[in-house]
């Protein structure tokens, strides 16, 4: 009988999860297709939910559709775009159609994305958002009132992994305590930042599954560096991209590099490629991780 996510994570089998982007708009065959081509490949997908504050069609839609194609789900979820009663309502929607898992997350600001001027809710943090969450697996909303029927739900949480940065690495701490029982990073492309990481949180007991982003070009490293916060490609990685003759392979080499020095380190990779999956199996393939 095959495992479930949960319990891969209480096992020692190294995790591959994958993140999905749902369309911006009604037709979801793209994301199906990237489902298809990851499955066998991965332990999970996960959904994003509304990243970098673009509008596209809520994870909770996508996810019921790919878990009715088979596919293990993560539905991620921000603090964004709900309030506290949206948001137990959505989570006990997911776990009442059949999702198990969720991925909780403060989510970039609306001056980030497509609809600048859109207020940003925040009513809880994504540490208060994991108590909550915690709170319904024992039977309770935030409010305290008791449930009719408590899901069953695996939580995970977000990281980056600088950890000189000391508030990051407290909220951290806090949102393991609170209940995350797995952790999936910002993207690596410093081992030995991520080393550090690994070593800093070692004592708190929980998988760290390491974000990674196969590069496209060196426009493209270039534009995470100054864009999105957590990630660092350092220069040589840069000049790597520049001068190759072939920019998407050998960005699949540098990712497949990565990927082979931290499973040593930590419990497993998320895959978050820069548009469709159709190169993932061959980077699983480069990292030796073809067969699950």
């Amino acid at each position: 009988m095959q495992l479930t996510f949960g319990e891969k994570l209480n096992s020692n089998k190294f995790i591959v999860t994958a993140e999905i982007t749902p369309p911006k708009g009604v037709d979801t065959s793209a994301a199906i297709t990237d489902a298809q081509i990851l499955k066998g490949l991965v332990d999970a997908v996960n959904i994003t939910d509304n990243q970098r504050a673009v509008m596209r069609i809520c994870p909770l839609a996508l996810g019921k559709l790919l878990l009715d194609e088979g596919h293990e789900v993560i539905m991620q979820m921000t603090c964004r775009d709900r309030n506290r009663l949206a948001i137990q309502s959505d989570i006990l929607g997911a776990a009442a159609l059949g999702i198990k898992n969720v991925c909780l997350m403060s989510g970039d600001h609306t001056t980030k994305g497509d609809h600048p001027g859109a207020k940003p809710v925040y009513d809880l943090d994504s540490v208060q958002l994991i108590s909550v969450v915690k709170k319904m697996k024992d039977g309770f909303d935030f409010s305290g009132n008791k449930l009719e029927g408590v899901p069953e739900l695996i939580v995970g949480a977000v990281s980056n992994t600088d950890s000189s940065q000391l508030m990051q690495m407290i909220k951290l701490e806090k949102k393991i305590k609170m209940g995350a029982q797995f952790i999936q990073t910002q993207a690596v492309y410093d081992v030995g930042q991520f080393e550090e990481f690994i070593e800093s949180v070692a004592h708190l007991d929980v998988p760290i599954i390491a974000g990674v982003i196969p590069l496209r070009s060196a426009n493209a490293a270039c534009f995470m560096n100054g864009n999105i916060p957590g990630i660092n490609v350092n220069d040589e990685i840069i000049a790597r991209m520049e001068y190759a003759d072939d920019p998407v392979h050998e960005g699949l080499m540098i990712c497949a590099e990565t990927i082979g020095m931290v499973k040593k380190i930590c419990r497993g990779v998320h895959l978050m490629p820069i548009g469709q999956h159709l190169n993932t199996p061959k980077l699983l393939e480069m990292a030796g991780l073809s067969v699950r």
